[in-house]
């Protein structure tokens, strides 16, 4: 019997999920949610087009986005896509960000009023979003 490429890929993930141990988070590194997204690209009305009509997510004209759980934004930016983790402390993440081998790429940024954020890239080279969360 032939096993298709797709097929066997799909069996490796299904043992591979069997045996996986989920990373509990220590006392010193609380859990970070998920509390917002963005995605860019060079056409912000054409993303804003695609989201609404294949998701049903409203989409409002400063691109502020309402899904199921989670709000969002388009920007119109080289394309990529932001998630953004919800922190007490960026200081505080960004020091054990840098000892496991990630770097800063914006720091602490405060808009009065609005939000405190940072990005960071992981050791992979991924951006991704704090919040500062009280």
């Amino acid at each position: 019997m032939k096993i298709s490429p797709s097929a066997l890929a799909l069996v490796l993930l299904t043992v591979m999920m069997a045996k996986a141990r989920p990373v509990i988070a220590s006392a010193q590194t609380p859990q970070a949610p998920i509390v917002f997204f963005a995605i860019a690209g060079p056409n912000d009305a054409k993303l804003k087009a695609f989201y609404a009509s294949n998701f049903g997510w409203p989409i409002g004209e400063s691109n502020g986005m309402t899904t199921p759980g989670l709000n969002g934004t388009l920007r119109e930016d080289p394309a990529e896509t932001l998630i953004y983790l919800g922190v007490k402390d960026i200081a505080g993440v960004f020091s054990r960000i840098v000892d496991t081998g990630g770097s800063v790429v914006m720091p602490r940024t405060v808009i009065p009023n609005i939000v405190t954020f940072a990005i960071f890239k992981d050791p992979a080279g991924n951006r991704v979003g704090l919040v500062e969360q009280k």
